[in-house]
């Protein structure tokens, strides 16, 4: 196939294309380099089935030829991001989704929409089924990610309703793995760069929050069955096992052998207290299950760290 992935130069769509690249198909990155880097693409850059185009996303997709799938990731991700983008956080959401999947039905092609876990909010129901609608803030500071998505699927749902275009969407929930920024802002990521520069672990509130940390492999796995298949989804992404914050941290400063002390911070509006997936129709309709621990996970993202983001660590 040729796939069209937005957002290709950021962490998920580097190793999308890697996947997609490995089985044989060819891949056609757009990305503004916004938030995303050149760095994940460097060692594709010159594969015969590979191209890059620097474009933003909510104003156009200049993609000319045949596509058989577009896998829409485009947008800010992480909550620094996001909050000191707010605006173009939205126009990801709402022009970007639109351009994208106005491509996949000129071109008769597949439409995977990359949505989050940040839908549901701050849940009311443990964990979370994709029938559970969410318990969003919709005018908060963290509505531009969480009511961006929102407004994709919706657009997405409709597409398919309205042109019959061949949607699937996936909700992925908190996804960690190498080719992170260590200035990105995530829990993982933070807590990784503080233990190896040997800084506080920020905690935010008392830790007893919790979170279910997917391995990027296990994510990325899901979203080429996903490509493939005719599911329409939504579907919950997500490794199931759960953990609060203060059992990352500790399992963090274990690994890397850090004695960073823990300093604990006030909670952001609106941080969810408990976040955890429901992944039986995942399994059900893909075939997909996660199959990385968080141990081997944070085992492997180190190691990158330690490789390849030395230099942003000092």
């Amino acid at each position: 196939m040729r796939v069209v992935i937005t957002g290709g130069a950021g962490f998920l769509g580097s190793h999308l294309a890697d996947a997609l690249l490995h089985r044989g198909d060819s891949v056609h990155c757009v990305d503004n380099l916004t938030t995303g880097r050149l760095a994940n693409l460097d060692h594709l850059m010159g594969h015969p089935r590979f191209r890059f185009t620097e474009h933003d996303v909510t104003l156009g997709l200049p993609v000319a030829g045949p596509v058989e799938a577009v896998a829409h990731l485009a947008s800010p991700a992480s909550p620094p991001d996001y909050l000191l983008r707010p605006l173009e956080t939205l126009a990801a959401g709402s022009r970007g989704t639109e351009h994208a999947i106005e491509l996949a039905r000129r071109r008769g092609a597949r439409f995977v929409l990359a949505s989050t876990s940040e839908i549901y909010g701050s849940p009311e129901l443990h964990p979370q089924p994709e029938e559970y609608w969410g318990h969003v803030n919709p005018i908060g500071p963290r509505s531009v990610y969480d009511e961006g998505k929102r407004f994709a699927e919706a657009m997405t749902a409709a597409y398919a309703r309205s042109y019959g275009v061949d949607c699937g969407i996936v909700r992925i929930f908190n996804t960690y793995g190498p080719r992170m920024s260590a200035g990105d802002g995530r829990v993982v990521t933070n807590f990784i760069t503080q233990a190896l520069r040997g800084e506080p672990l920020t905690v935010y509130g008392d830790g007893s929050q919790t979170r279910s940390f997917c391995y990027v492999d296990d994510l990325v796995r899901g979203l080429t069955a996903m490509i493939d298949s005719a599911e329409p989804g939504p579907l919950n992404l997500g490794n199931p096992a759960e953990f609060s914050i203060a059992e990352l941290a500790g399992i963090i400063l274990r690994i890397t052998g850090s004695a960073s002390p823990v300093r604990y911070l006030p909670l952001p509006q609106d941080d969810p207290p408990r976040r955890r997936p429901m992944v039986k129709r995942a399994a059900e309709a893909l075939g997909w299950h996660p199959g990385i621990g968080l141990e081997e996970g944070v085992r492997r993202t180190v190691a990158w760290f330690h490789t390849v983001e030395r230099g942003a660590l000092l």
